[in-house]
């Protein structure tokens, strides 16, 4: 269920037009001074600095694999305000791509322009693949490098932005609690921090069921750590089969490796289930 007072269908057609859209205010403080205290506590436990990558940041700290430094980061993906609205633009059988953060530090001068599935090689414009997730930890300011997008670039023919492009962009500025959502065919990139404090969010990133994943979930997640996620990230992480058919292991369901109860094959379905199952990833 979508997180209260969320209108999905508003917020598809601003969507569809735009190719971003923002959900102002809709994780819990709590979670928020949560998430910001996790993201210090790993930073500092393994000793994580700057990246060494133009594209990274070379005054940004990136952390990877969340789903691996404690159950904080486990309520990401599948909290109320991010999962359905990822649903409704992909389908239920989607996967989490990768989860990260993002800490824009002091000084961080700004990306260039690119789009997240710009290595998949599908001609453009298309249906969305790929979906970004954008949690603010802090508030989103232009001062502080919030993301640089350049609204209804998604639905451009033909090419990707090289990296010396320039385009008129908008920044998503929204308060600390928000989420921004933007197709991966989207251009955008990571503002410049002006400012003299840090700007933390995590990039609870989804993808497509028939898609590989950015981050391999499988080795990223130690396997006793994975048993005990709540069965819908287990699936998010690839535990699933897509279409009754897609990544099952000796012809069974791979969450069972993980204790659970498995879905049917496609071929051990009846003719009836496999209609209701494809018209429920429709809806």
């Amino acid at each position: 269920m979508p997180a209260s007072g969320i209108d999905l269908d508003a917020k598809m057609e601003a969507f569809e037009r735009d190719g971003f859209v923002v959900f102002e205010n809709v994780i819990e403080k709590d979670l928020v001074e949560e998430i910001r205290e996790e993201l210090l506590r790993v930073e500092r436990e393994h000793e994580i600095g700057f990246r060494e990558t133009s594209f990274e940041g070379k005054n940004t700290v990136r952390i990877y694999n969340l789903l691996a430094h404690g159950p904080t980061f486990w309520k990401v993906p599948v909290h109320p305000a991010a999962l359905p609205f990822a649903e409704r633009v992909l389908d239920r059988e989607l996967q989490l791509s990768s989860l990260s953060s993002i800490t824009l530090c002091p000084g961080q001068g700004a990306q260039p322009l690119h789009a997240d599935d710009q290595l998949i090689p599908v001609p453009k414009p298309h249906q969305p693949f790929t979906l970004n997730c954008i949690w603010a930890i802090s508030d989103f300011t232009e001062e502080n490098g919030a993301t640089r997008l350049v609204p209804g670039s998604h639905k451009a023919s033909g090419y990707n932005p090289g990296y010396d492009i320039e385009r008129d962009t908008v920044a998503g500025e929204m308060p600390a609690g928000s989420v921004l959502f933007w197709h991966g065919s989207l251009w955008h990139a990571g503002g410049t921090n002006r400012t003299d404090e840090r700007r933390f969010c995590v990039a609870n990133y989804y993808c497509a069921g028939f898609m590989r994943q950015q981050e391999n979930q499988y080795l990223g997640v130690p396997l006793e750590e994975a048993k005990k996620f709540p069965r819908r990230l287990q699936e998010l992480c690839g535990y699933s089969v897509y279409r009754g058919l897609y990544g099952h292991v000796d012809n069974a369901d791979p969450i069972t490796m993980l204790g659970r109860e498995g879905s049917k094959l496609t071929w051990e379905r009846t003719r009836e289930e496999v209609l209701n199952d494809l018209k429920g990833a429709a809806d």
